[in-house]
């Protein structure tokens, strides 16, 4: 088969082995670093793609599709599959008809999630294997492998990734697509029910498929050891293993920290390269393990290859956590650091670098609600999004994020215990993608058992945070045709709110009006604040606000909305044109009519 060499991201090979591997379906829903999986998988026609409503309608979707006898794929981050899990526990149970890959990645740092959790304890919990490419070639190798495995073992396939595989381009060899024959879905009410009678006979099926896999993975080349080409006597300089013979030392490691591994030490140093991180090849590692006399895990987040390495009861040193940090992405030098090697000095900028924290763009929509709500001293109740930057100053109109869809949840429960004392000053957040994620339960709760709460669905026509991917509200399917579009007001009235209006968040007097006039009615209600986010294509802005240095009288009113276009200088207020879109929210700001 000819092969093509090409640069290419991590998610983008992901697609690339997916198309190869013929997948049919994919059903997802965006979140930093899986989101460019689906959309680049889009770009191939052989492909139907979506976006979800959440994680759990996208797995159940994807199980349906393999069901039918087509391959498919359901896409996520690593806090989605906490939605997803539901049906992820039960599909170990059933297995699968055609092959069903589930990709989930992890976020390691925390760059644009709210928990640093490790999304191999999902894969030890529901018993589902799980592989874990270290760069963009073995991304695609492992989507076509996953597909073939899960047709093996009957069996979803999770597939891990990170943001520094997903987010990294290296060396492809593409191949052109196949697509398997399509398998008959035949009815089987012992397999597919998961009734309790039923499901009691499937899990020594379970069991045996992890043992049976696990096996596989010893000799399938999925994982792999590479010898050192050390000379006995080359020592560790420094750290905890400093004077230990290099030619001795033998690491496990797997994705990302392999890479680094291999960067600080070349071929110096015997390594075993999980690609399958569970089941973890238990003789692999005691063969691998026999041959050295110090046994370094390498791995970011929680102890999971360490803790595995330890049970074997294997006779030589294992150090992991003890090494390296359980907090935080890894880095070249933090390897070399943690075996006491010499770390080069980079270029130093001279120059002290200003702190950049993250800011709402110049004219977005959420401002003048969250200035308003700033104002009112309202406790607010927010959730995932964009928006979650309202907490930061100086705005600082948000007391509370947990998860998404949290916000309408948390608040009822705070009214429920808190009464009048809480319902007359807190109010509840969520952006219109997030409110069709898991948003909708939490009103639905709150109608059906009466708090008197105010909620806000801070409505910009887009999922804005994850990039612009359209969703249930917007109109629009994934690749921007024209699609069923939900009606929030008919929703929300169609649940029983019976108070429900809508608002322009350019209107700071509109939005404070509301929300007094909401807080002071003992019932539900629903605020929508509409108006697109600023930075849609399709969205025609005005032409930039200027200052009249003549009637600022350097009051800095207009500061206090953190618009990254207004700055203070020779103690006037200035407007960056190239920045502003003349939304207008400052003006309402100044008595002094100078902008």
């Amino acid at each position: 088969m000819e092969q093509k060499k090409q640069l290419m991201l991590g998610n983008a090979a992901v697609a690339r082995g997916l198309y190869e591997s013929g997948c049919c379906l994919i059903s997802s829903y965006p979140g930093t670093p899986s989101t460019e999986i689906t959309e680049e998988s889009a770009k191939y026609k052989e492909i139907y793609c979506e976006w979800a409503p959440n994680e759990k309608v996208a797995m159940e979707t994807a199980f349906g599709a393999c069901l039918s006898g087509r391959r498919a794929f359901c896409g996520m981050k690593h806090v989605g599959l906490n939605v997803a899990s539901d049906p992820l526990y039960t599909m170990s149970y059933t297995g699968v008809n055609a092959g069903l890959v589930i990709g989930v990645a992890d976020d390691p740092g925390m760059h644009s999630s709210q928990n640093e959790q490790d999304s191999r304890h999902h894969a030890i919990a529901s018993k589902v294997p799980m592989i874990e490419p270290s760069d963009s070639e073995e991304a695609r190798q492992f989507a076509k492998m996953a597909f073939e495995l899960s047709e093996k073992f009957d069996t979803p396939i999770l597939y891990k990734m990170c943001t520094r595989v997903a987010h990294s381009q290296s060396i492809v060899s593409t191949e052109e697509r196949v697509e398997p024959p399509v398998k008959t879905y035949e009815k089987n009410i012992q397999k597919y029910v998961m009734a309790p009678a039923n499901a009691i006979r499937r899990h020594p099926f379970v069991e045996q498929r992890m043992k049976d896999i696990e096996e596989w993975s010893c000799t399938s080349g999925i994982n792999r050891i590479e010898n050192t080409s050390a000379k006995d006597g080359e020592k560790i300089s420094g750290g905890v293993l400093c004077g230990k013979d290099i030619s001795k030392i033998g690491i496990v490691t797997s994705s990302t920290s392999y890479q680094y591994a291999k960067e600080v030490f070349g071929d110096k140093i015997s390594i075993l390269k999980l690609g399958m991180v569970n089941p973890l090849p238990a003789k692999m590692i005691r063969d691998f393990a026999s041959k050295v006399e110090v046994l370094v895990v390498i791995e970011e987040l929680d102890p999971i290859i360490e803790n595995f390495c330890r049970s074997l009861d294997l006779n030589c040193e294992i150090h992991g956590k003890d090494m390296f940090p359980i907090c935080g992405e890894f880095s070249q030098n933090l390897v070399a650091a943690a075996f006491g090697l010499e770390i080069p000095q980079g270029t130093k900028i001279d120059a002290q670098i200003p702190v950049r924290p993250p800011i709402m763009c110049a004219g977005c929509p959420h401002r003048g609600m969250f200035y308003a709500l700033n104002k009112l001293k309202v406790t607010v109740f927010g959730d995932i999004g964009c928006y979650t930057l309202g907490s930061v100053a100086p705005l600082s109109a948000m007391d509370v994020t947990l998860c998404m869809g949290a916000s309408f949840s948390s608040l009822h429960g705070w009214n429920k215990a808190g009464g009048k004392e809480n319902e007359k000053k807190s109010v509840a957040v969520i952006g219109d993608s997030t409110f069709m994620h898991s948003g909708m339960t939490g009103l639905a709760s709150i109608a059906y058992n009466q708090s008197n709460s105010t909620v806000i669905v801070l409505d910009n026509s887009i999922t804005g945070m994850t990039g612009h991917q359209q969703n249930p509200t917007t109109g629009k399917n994934l690749y921007g045709d024209p699609a069923g579009r939900v009606d929030l007001e008919a929703l929300a009235r169609a649940m029983g709110i019976e108070r429900v209006r809508v608002v322009d968040p350019y209107n700071i007097a509109e939005c404070e009006q509301a929300v007094k006039e909401e807080l002071e009615v003992e019932k539900p209600s629903l605020i929508i604040s509409r108006r697109p986010c600023a930075l849609l294509k399709e969205v025609k802005h005005k032409a930039p606000l200027v200052v009249d240095a003549d009637k600022c009288k350097s009051c800095k009113m207009c500061m206090k909305i953190g618009c990254p276009a207004i700055s203070m200088k020779g103690g006037k207020a200035k407007i960056d044109a190239t920045l502003c879109v003349g939304c207008g929210v400052c003006a309402q700001m100044c008595k002094f009519g100078a902008l």
